[in-house]
């Protein structure tokens, strides 16, 4: 299990973008189609933009058409925590980081087998750890559109 950290939001303030705040620590959703590691194909692996917590494989990358980066599994069992979102109509979980319970997204039901979910996460909370060379490292702040 990742060992927890804890932060001020002052200090998260200091340490985030305002955009990546807003959706980590306030949990908005992105526009979809407007995150920069969205369409991404590079081999590596994505971390918690806020800590740094590996959360998910590119091998578990899949396109869902939702306009988000979207995952068919976590890297590790223990690599987020999920709630239930009982402010949306629709049925689905939030996903946060099980490091600093960051913000990432949602899980749904209907992703591809073996699983049959579908990590729907922000760009914003992500960054992206290339596998061949530290030069395909990218953060959300930098990414391709």
């Amino acid at each position: 299990m990742p060992e927890k950290i804890s932060k001020t939001e002052e200090e998260w303030r200091e340490i985030l973008s305002p955009e990546q705040y807003r959706v980590l620590r306030e949990k908005i959703t992105e526009d979809a189609g407007s995150g920069k590691l969205y369409r991404l194909e590079d081999t590596g692996v994505y971390v918690c933009a806020a800590c740094g917590n590996e959360l998910f494989s590119s091998e578990a990358k899949f396109d869902s058409g939702s306009g988000w980066p979207s995952f068919w599994r976590t890297i590790a069992e223990d690599a987020v925590d999920g709630s239930p979102d009982v402010e949306s109509a629709l049925r689905k979980t939030e996903v946060l980081c099980a490091r600093c319970g960051g913000h990432l997204g949602h899980v749904f039901g209907d992703g591809p087998q073996p699983t049959g979910l579908r990590y729907c996460i922000n760009s914003l909370a992500l960054s992206f750890v290339g596998e061949e060379t530290p030069e395909n490292s990218i953060t959300s702040r930098e990414a391709p559109a």
